[in-house]
C-alpha cells in the first residue's frame, strides 16, 4: 500500500491534465497569415474550433484585425468593431462558444475576401487563462517579437483549458497524500 498510493496520485495527475487541459493555437492563414492572397474562406473548413482555443493573426503592420457582428461582417463594415487589433502579431483566445467574425480593417481588403467566420464549439469547461491579448491603438508590435516564419497549423498545445474535473482529481489526490502521510506516521 505504501508504495502503491504515491504512484496513484501522481497517475490520477498526469491523467487529470492529460484528459481535461488542452487548447489549440491556429495561425489564421497557415503559412500565408492573415493577408489579402490567403483563401480565409476555406482555411477554417477542415478545422474545430474549441473554447480556449487561440487565433494567431500575422500580418503586416500596415494592415489589422477587427472582431465583428455577423452583419458588420456580411457588410464588411469595418467602423462598427466588437474590437481592433494592430501591430501585426495578434492573438485571440476563444473564451465563449458561438460564431466569431473577423474582417480586415481596411474595407477593401474585406471586400475582397480578408475575413473570417469561425464556429466555436464548447465540449468542456472553461477557465480563461493567461494568454496574451493584443491592446487596441498602434505600436504594439513594437515591443512583441516578431516570428522569423509563418508555421503550419496547429502549432501547440498548451494548458490553458481546465475543466473541473482537474479540481476533483486535485482534491483526491490531496484525500490520498493525507492518507498517505498518516499510514507513514
Amino acid at each position: 500500500m505504501g508504495k502503491l498510493l504515491p504512484v496513484l496520485v501522481f497517475g490520477l495527475a498526469v491523467l487529470g491534465f492529460a484528459l481535461t487541459c488542452s487548447a489549440t493555437t491556429y495561425t489564421v492563414g497557415d503559412t500565408s497569415g492573415w493577408d489579402i492572397s490567403t483563401d480565409l474562406s476555406t482555411w477554417s473548413n477542415d478545422k474545430k474550433f474549441n473554447v480556449g482555443d487561440i487565433l494567431w493573426f500575422q500580418y503586416s503592420s500596415s494592415n489589422s484585425v477587427s472582431q465583428v457582428s455577423k452583419k458588420s461582417f456580411d457588410s464588411c463594415n469595418t467602423t462598427n468593431v466588437v474590437k481592433s487589433y494592430t501591430g501585426g502579431n495578434t492573438t485571440v483566445t476563444l473564451t465563449h462558444p458561438g460564431d466569431w467574425y473577423f474582417v480586415s480593417g481596411n474595407k477593401l481588403y474585406c471586400l475582397g475576401g480578408m475575413k473570417l467566420h469561425v464556429e466555436v464549439e464548447n465540449n468542456q469547461a472553461y477557465a480563461p487563462a493567461g494568454a496574451p491579448q493584443a491592446a487596441t491603438g498602434s505600436g504594439q508590435g513594437d515591443h512583441l517579437p516578431q516570428p522569423t516564419s509563418k508555421s503550419n497549423i496547429p502549432t501547440s498545445s498548451a494548458f490553458i483549458n481546465c475543466g473541473p474535473n482537474v479540481f476533483l482529481l486535485a482534491i483526491l489526490g490531496l484525500i490520498a497524500s493525507m492518507l498517505y502521510m498518516d499510514v507513514k506516521m
